[in-house]
């Protein structure tokens, strides 16, 4: 997918998240080498929350980014493959063989495409806790602030709307002097976790507009066919 992207290395970064927190079920919850650090009680972390602030509009002003990645899934499953993200709104995740796994935010859905299974399993992405992730400026004000830790060289932001995600939520956590996002993790209803770690990150990258087209006549055409099959 090189041919998708210019831009320049913005060095490493790693990344915790799930698949959508819908229970998309393609990222899921691991403790890579290491386990979160206690977090603040809401009123502690909105009182903490301006240097999170002015780490997650550093984040926001980052319009694009690509890289590699590798989840782990809720059972220890691990797979990888590369990601492109373009704020507002869009993100696709190519997953490498065997998978034949597509994720794709278009700004406003999000598909599965299980190209293997001929599944496409579609969402709004407003009702996903990935929402908090790609909006045009990451706002950490209000109740949607969970809890802050902030840590010599990280500083762990949690993200919740019961309103609109239910019991899902969105953990970010950002490097404290380069102000980079280092992972995220999706929390399902269920209490599942999605980690995916990212590698050979660039920003301000070019994308080709395609990557993000969701395939709405395909998608009717498969599920019109399962819908039938079952």
């Amino acid at each position: 997918m090189n041919d998708h992207t210019s831009g320049t290395n913005a060095g490493s970064g790693m990344t915790r998240r799930k698949v959508l927190g819908l229970g998309l079920a393609a990222f899921g919850a691991l403790t890579i080498g290491q386990t979160l650090p206690a977090f603040l009680s809401t009123a502690e972390a909105q009182a903490s929350s301006g240097a999170a602030q002015k780490i997650a509009d550093h984040f926001s002003s980052i319009r694009t980014m690509s890289g590699d990645f590798i989840q782990f899934g809720p059972r220890g499953e691990q797979t990888g493959g590369k990601f492109f993200i373009a704020r507002p709104g869009k993100i696709r995740f190519n997953y490498e063989a065997p998978s034949a796994y597509r994720v794709i935010s278009d700004g406003e859905s999000v598909v599965i495409d299980n190209r293997k299974l001929n599944t496409m399993d579609l969402y709004p992405l407003s009702k996903t806790p990935l929402k908090l992730l790609l909006d045009e400026r990451i706002d950490l004000s209000g109740s949607r602030v969970k809890s802050v830790k902030e840590e010599a060289d990280l500083i762990t932001i949690q993200l919740a709307d019961k309103s609109v995600f239910g019991n899902s939520r969105i953990t970010m956590m950002f490097d404290t002097k380069s102000y980079e996002l280092r992972q995220w993790t999706i929390t399902d209803a269920q209490g599942k976790d999605t980690t995916v770690l990212i590698d050979n990150v660039k920003q301000g990258v070019q994308l080709d507009a395609s990557l993000f087209k969701i395939d709405y006549k395909r998608n009717f055409e498969v599920n019109q066919k399962n819908n039938k099959n079952r």
